[in-house]
């Protein structure tokens, strides 16, 4: 019995065309979720106003209301702030400096998306400064200091109580920021608010579990060894309090609404 060929067709015969995945569709920053605190324009010069802008976004970076890989679109900033695109994009410039933003020829700027390789290369820097800081301050610290750092970390424990999410963001890192400023050394603060913004980014990403109280109780610890001017120990908990929040990092990002940032 012979066996029937079908007769190949020019649809059969033309080479079947690849399927381009369509590109993802970027996500775009909301500007209200920057507060303004009202118009930098009003009675500053272009470099306060965009400082006013730098410090705007880095807040809402530091407090996770703009999420890693968000587009800032420049317009939207521009009308936000009611400032020009130019102070916008000076901006967005010393935001990537800070590493807080990537800029992307022909597309624009994102909120930075960190690896877990900068992740542990941040928290190795901040063992480096803070060691070293806390035995300095240790030999400087007034009981004055002391209680201006205990107040601070009653704000830490009472938004932890809240379940105050931005709130206890900020204040868990500026925690190490305040402790800079007892020194009264500038340069070291501004690294420190850099170190500490990064850090609040990657662990926004990365960070596996909720353990913000324990954060607090740690920062307390560290408090009372200042307190005690104990430089061997005080260093020993920062250490230790580091490595627990470096620990908590996981190469599998979780979604943003779960993931809650310590310091």
């Amino acid at each position: 019995m012979s066996e029937t060929r079908k007769t190949p067709t020019a649809q059969d015969a033309a080479p079947r065309r690849a399927t381009t995945p369509r590109p993802a569709r970027l996500r775009k920053a909301d500007p209200d979720a920057i507060v303004t605190d009202g118009s930098p324009a009003d009675g500053q010069n272009d470099a306060s106003a965009t400082e006013h802008i730098v410090g705007a976004v880095t807040r809402a970076i530091v407090e996770h209301r703009l999420l890693p890989g968000a587009k800032l679109v420049e317009q939207k900033l521009a009308d936000r702030f009611g400032v020009s695109r130019t102070l916008v994009r000076q901006a967005l410039f010393r935001l990537s400096e800070l590493k807080l933003v990537k800029l992307e020829p022909a597309r624009g700027a994102f909120v930075s998306a960190p690896s877990i390789r900068e992740a542990h290369e941040v928290f190795a820097v901040r063992k480096m400064v803070e060691g070293q800081m806390l035995r300095e301050l240790i030999a400087k610290v007034t009981p004055a200091d002391i209680r201006a750092l205990k107040a601070h970390l009653r704000a830490e424990r009472d938004a932890v109580k809240r379940i105050d999410v931005p709130n206890r963001t900020k204040l868990l890192f500026d925690f190490h920021v305040r402790l800079a400023e007892v020194l009264g050394n500038q340069v070291l603060v501004d690294l420190m608010q850099e170190l500490v913004s990064r850090c609040s980014l990657i662990t926004l990403m990365y960070q596996s579990a909720d353990d913000a109280e324990a954060s607090n109780a740690e920062h307390v610890d560290i408090l009372q060894a200042i307190e005690a001017r104990d430089a061997d120990a005080a260093v020993a908990l920062l250490n230790e309090h580091l490595a627990a929040v470096e620990r908590q990092l996981t190469e599998r990002p979780r979604a943003p609404g779960l993931m809650l940032a310590t310091a």
